[in-house]
């Protein structure tokens, strides 16, 4: 059905059987979800997709791509969050979520960018992944940091995130015996013109 004169549409995306596997929480600058598995209802479709904003669901397949100036935060439905800076790419190309299950499993593929995520109950419950250009990480639990730079090289690093500090703080003192004896320090004379 064509728009008002002048006017472009946008294409209408089948809600059908695709059941959303994460919502977006904050969406700045330029950043587009492509919905791979999507079916378009509409032909005559817009010149510029159109701009991904909070609330926006994200589906199994879809790819995330931030520009220079966007970033953007995805919840997924197992609890996972990630962040994606600018210049990111990242393609969901599987997501296995049963609250109930033990089969769960989650495949997301990074292909540039920088990216620190949460994991959820997948990574608890199941089979996390994280594939980059040079690896492919299996996730237990952790809060990694991600950079992809452009030639293709990964830095790869956890974040110590808030209250496990403090637990590391009373493991430390735990460690350390509570009295610490010291032995006196010899007493040498030193003869310098002997």
């Amino acid at each position: 059905m064509p728009g008002p004169a002048g006017a472009q549409t946008v294409p209408a995306v089948q809600a059908g059987t695709a059941k959303p596997i994460g919502k977006v929480v904050n969406a700045v600058g330029s950043v587009t979800i492509e919905h791979v598995n999507a079916v378009v209802l509409q032909a005559n479709v817009a010149s510029q997709p159109e701009q991904t904003k909070v609330g926006d669901s994200v589906y199994l397949s879809d790819v995330v791509q931030t520009g220079a100036d966007g970033k953007i935060s995805i919840t997924f439905t197992d609890g996972t969050a990630f962040n994606l800076s600018s210049n990111a790419r990242m393609a969901l190309s599987d997501f296995v979520y049963d609250p109930n299950g033990k089969s769960n499993s989650t495949l997301f593929n990074l292909t540039k960018g920088t990216f620190t995520f949460v994991a959820g109950k997948i990574a608890k419950t199941g089979d996390m992944k994280i594939d980059t250009p040079v690896a492919t990480m299996g996730i237990r639990g952790t809060t990694p940091h991600v950079e992809i730079a452009e030639d293709g090289s990964v830095k790869f690093s956890t974040l110590i995130e808030e209250g496990k500090s403090k637990a590391t703080e009373k493991l430390e003192k735990l460690e350390k015996p509570a009295v610490q004896h010291h032995e006196p320090k010899p007493n040498l004379d030193i003869c310098r013109r002997c």
